[in-house]
C-alpha cells in the first residue's frame, strides 16, 4: 500500500517541499535519534488500523489457554551427571513410578467404593423407582430414570443388570428399556466429571480437565437428543438388534472375563461386599427383598432340595393326584423344599455391626471420596514431577501426533480402538476416562485427542456388557443380549454423528466454552454439575409421574425457548444483520440473566460471610492453626498488628504524631497516620 501523502513531507503554499523527514516502519515521522515524535505517537490510535500497526508492535501475542504447556526439567540434565547422580535419579524414579502405580491402585478402589456407597444409600430407592411401569413406558420419563439410576448407584453396570432382570422377568419390554440404556449412558459420565473439580486449584489445569471431561457428558447429551426421538418414531435400535439377534445361533457362553476386579477384590472385599441381588429384587416386585440388608453377611451357602410333606388348602393345590391324600383334618402333598444353609461368614469391616445400610453407605461415602481426593492430589504432583523435559516431550509424540499424510485421518480412529481396549481391560469406562482426566488436566493429553479416546472408551463398556449377556442362561439370552446391543449401535450411531466431519465435532466445542466459563467461574462447574445430573432429571421425573400430559405442556415451551435462545446466539455470532437492532446482544435484559458476573458477586459475598464466620469460631476456639489458614483471620491480624505498632509509635514519640489526624482510641474512626519522616500507613481500624 502507498504511504499516506501528508506525512511523506511538509508542502509550503509556494510549491516547494521542506527536506524530507525520517519516517519510521508504521508509518510516523521520527526524530534523528529514532524515537517516533510524541505529538505523533500521540494520535497513533485515531488512525485506521491499515494505516497504524503501532498496537501490533507493542501488544504481546495473548497465550492460549488450550495449548499444551511445556514441562521443563528444572534440574540438570541425565547426562550431565556422574554415576552416583545417575544412580540416585534413575532409583527416584523407579520409586516415583512405583508411588503412581500404587496410587492408581488406590483410586480404582476408592472408585469401587463409592460405587459401593451409593448403591447402600439409594439402591433400594433405585429398585423402587424401576417399580412404576406406567412411568417407565414414556421414553423421557425413561431416560431421566436411567441417569437418576445409574448416578444414585455410580454404575452403568448395576443399572444395566437391573434392567435385564426386568427384561426377564417380562416387567419390562425391550421397547420400553431402550431409553433408560440411553439414560444410564449419560448417568455413567458423572464420575470422571466429580473427578474434574479435585483441578480446581491451577486455573488452566481445571480448564482443560474439566472440558475433558464433560466432552463425555456433551456427547452423550447430544446423542441422546437426536436418536431418542428417532427411536420413539420409528423403533430404529429395536428393529436393527431384534434382527442381528434372530440372524445368530446364538448359545450361552462362559462368563465374561474381570480382570480389574481380580487385582481390586483382595482389598475392596476387606471393606464391604454387597448382595446386589437385593435391588433387582425389589426392582421385580420381590416383597422379601426390601427386608433384607444390601450388605451380604454370608459369602459361601448351600442350597439343599428335599421332599416334604406339607398341607394345602385344597386337592387343587397338590402337586399331583398321586401325591395328594387327606387324612381327615387336612390336605397334604408332597413337595420339593429348598433350605438355605449358612456355611461361611464374609470377612469384611462391616460384617457384624448393627449399623443400617444408610449408615454404613453414608461412612463409606465420606471415606472413598477422602482417598479419592488425595489420590489423585498426588497422582497429579507425581505427573507432574515426572513428566518433564524429554520424557514429555516422547509422551506427548506418542499420545498426540497424527499420522503422516494421507493417513491422519486414520489417528482418531485408532484412538477409538485403543479407548475400547483400555477399557475392555479394565473393565469400567468409568474407570478409564477418570484416569485419562488428570493426564488432559497436566496438558499431557490434548482434549482433541481425548475425545476419540473417551468415544472408544463408550463402545468398551458396550462390549463388556454384551460378553455379560452371553453367559446369561438360555431363556432369557435373547433378552439380555439384544438390550446389550442396543447399547452398543445407541454409541456407534452417536459416534457417525458426531466423529467422522471434523465440523460435526461439536461436543469438543462445547466443552471448551464450558471449560473457559469454569475456569473464570469455578463454582459455576458444581452448579452445572447438579443441575445436569439432579435438579433437570429430577424435575423432569416429577412432570413425568403427573402425567404426560403435565409433561408436555410444561416440557414444550421450555424445550422452544431454548431453541429461540440457541437460534439467536447463533445469528447474533454469524448473521447480525439479520437481527433487530435489539437482538444483536442481550444487552436490553438485566446482566443477571446474560451474565454470571452479577451471581459471581453474589457467591463471593456468601462465601466471604463464610470466612468470616468460621474466623469467628476459630478465634472463639482458640485454634491456631485455623486462624493462620484462614485469610480472613490473617487479614485481621496484620490489621490488629499495625494498630498496635502505630499506637506504641505514638507512646514513643507523641510530639511527632500532634495534628497527624488520628484519633483517640475510643472514637470509632481510625484514620490514616502520616509522619513527614518515615510515614508510617495503617489499615482502617476494625472496631
Amino acid at each position: 500500500m502507498a504511504p499516506r501523502p501528508e506525512l511523506e513531507g511538509n508542502h509550503r503554499k509556494d510549491g516547494l517541499t521542506d527536506p524530507p523527514m525520517h519516517i519510521a516502519m508504521n508509518g510516523f515521522p521520527v526524530e534523528k535519534n529514532g524515537n517516533i515524535k510524541k505529538e505523533q505517537l500521540a494520535g497513533a490510535e485515531d488512525l485506521p488500523p491499515a494505516y497504524s500497526t503501532i498496537n501490533l508492535v507493542d501488544e504481546e501475542p495473548a497465550d492460549d489457554p488450550w495449548s499444551m504447556p511445556e514441562l521443563q526439567s528444572s534440574g540438570p540434565k541425565f547426562s550431565e551427571l556422574d554415576t552416583k547422580g545417575k544412580t540416585v535419579r534413575v532409583l527416584i524414579s523407579i520409586a516415583k513410578f512405583i508411588t503412581l502405580v500404587g496410587l492408581l491402585y488406590f483410586f480404582v478402589c476408592s472408585l469401587d467404593i463409592l460405587s459401593s456407597a451409593f448403591q447402600l444409600v439409594g439402591g433400594k430407592a433405585a429398585g423402587d423407582i424401576f417399580k412404576d411401569n406406567a412411568v417407565l413406558a414414556n421414553p423421557v420419563a425413561g431416560l431421566v430414570i436411567g441417569i437418576l439410576v445409574t448416578v444414585m448407584v455410580q454404575s452403568s453396570s448395576t443399572s444395566t443388570s437391573i434392567i435385564v432382570s426386568m427384561v426377564s422377568s417380562s416387567l419390562l419390554s425391550v421397547r420400553n428399556a431402550i431409553p433408560i440404556i440411553m439414560g444410564s449412558n449419560i448417568g455413567t459420565s458423572v464420575t470422571n466429571t466429580i473427578v474434574a473439580l479435585m483441578q480446581a486449584g491451577d486455573r488452566n489445569e481445571f480448564r482443560r480437565a474439566f472440558a475433558g471431561a464433560t466432552v463425555h457428558d456433551f456427547f452423550n447429551w447430544l446423542s441422546v437428543l437426536v436418536l431418542l426421538p428417532i427411536e420413539a418414531a420409528s423403533g430404529y435400535l429395536y428393529h436393527l438388534t431384534q434382527a442381528v439377534v434372530a440372524a445368530f445361533d446364538i448359545q450361552s457362553g462362559e462368563d465374561a472375563p474381570d480382570i480389574l476386579k481380580v487385582i481390586t477384590d483382595p482389598l475392596t472385599k476387606l471393606i464391604v461386599q454387597l448382595d446386589k441381588s437385593v435391588i433387582s429384587g425389589i426392582a421385580t416386585g420381590d416383597a422379601a427383598a426390601r427386608n433384607k440388608s444390601l450388605i451380604k453377611i454370608w459369602c459361601k451357602t448351600e442350597t439343599n432340595v428335599t421332599v416334604q410333606n406339607v398341607t394345602v388348602p385344597s386337592a387343587d393345590n397338590c402337586t399331583s393326584s398321586d401325591l395328594c391324600w387327606d387324612n381327615g383334618d387336612f390336605i397334604w402333598t408332597s413337595k420339593n423344599v429348598s433350605e438355605k444353609i449358612n456355611l461361611e461368614k464374609c470377612k469384611h469391616i462391616f460384617v457384624d455391626a448393627s449399623l443400617p445400610d444408610l449408615a454404613v453407605g453414608l461412612i463409606l461415602l465420606a471415606l472413598s471420596l477422602v482417598i479419592l481426593c488425595t489420590c489423585l492430589i498426588l497422582i497429579v504432583k507425581l505427573l507432574h514431577s515426572m513428566l518433564k523435559g524429554q520424557v514429555a516431550v516422547v509422551i506427548k509424540k506418542v499420545l498426540n501426533t497424527d499420522f503422516p499424510f494421507p493417513f491422519a485421518w486414520l489417528t482418531g480412529y485408532l484412538a477409538i480402538l485403543v479407548g475400547a481396549g483400555m477399557t475392555f481391560i479394565v473393565q469400567s469406562s468409568s474407570v478409564f476416562t477418570s484416569a485419562m482426566t488428570p493426564l488432559i488436566g497436566i496438558g499431557v493429553i490434548s482434549i482433541e485427542r481425548a475425545y476419540p479416546l473417551t468415544l472408544g472408551s463408550n463402545i468398551g463398556t458396550t462390549t463388556t456388557a454384551i460378553l455379560a449377556a452371553l453367559a446369561s442362561p438360555g431363556e432369557t439370552l435373547a433378552n439380555s443380549l439384544q438390550i446389550a446391543l442396543c447399547h452398543f449401535f445407541f454409541n456407534i450411531s452417536g459416534i457417525i454423528l458426531w466423529y467422522p466431519i471434523p465440523f460435526t465435532r461439536i461436543p469438543i466445542r462445547l466443552a471448551k466454552g464450558l471449560g473457559n466459563c469454569t475456569a473464570d467461574y469455578r463454582w459455576f462447574a458444581v452448579v452445572y454439575l447438579i443441575i445436569c445430573f439432579a435438579v433437570m432429571p429430577l424435575g423432569v421425573f416429577g412432570l413425568s409421574m403427573a402425567g404426560w400430559q403435565v409433561l408436555v405442556g410444561v416440557g414444550v415451551p421450555i424445550v422452544a425457548l431454548i431453541v429461540v435462545i440457541i437460534v439467536i446466539n447463533i445469528l447474533q455470532s454469524k448473521l447480525p444483520n439479520l437481527l433487530p437492532a435489539f437482538l444483536r446482544n442481550w444487552n436490553f435484559l438485566p446482566s443477571w440473566l446474560h451474565s454470571l458476573k452479577p451471581w459471581d458477586v453474589v457467591i463471593s459475598v456468601v462465601t466471604g460471610c463464610c470466612r468470616r464466620c468460621c474466623c469467628s469460631c476459630c478465634r472463639l476456639c482458640g485454634c491456631d492453626y485455623c486462624c493462620k489458614s484462614c485469610p480472613e483471620c490473617a487479614e485481621a491480624d496484620d490489621d490488629d498488628s499495625v494498630e498496635v505498632i502505630s499506637k506504641e509509635k505514638q507512646r514513643e514519640a507523641p510530639a511527632a504524631y500532634e495534628n497527624t489526624g488520628y484519633e483517640d482510641e475510643n472514637n470509632d474512626v481510625g484514620n490514616t497516620l502520616a509522619i513527614e519522616n518515615d510515614k508510617p500507613k495503617s489499615k482502617s481500624t476494625k472496631l
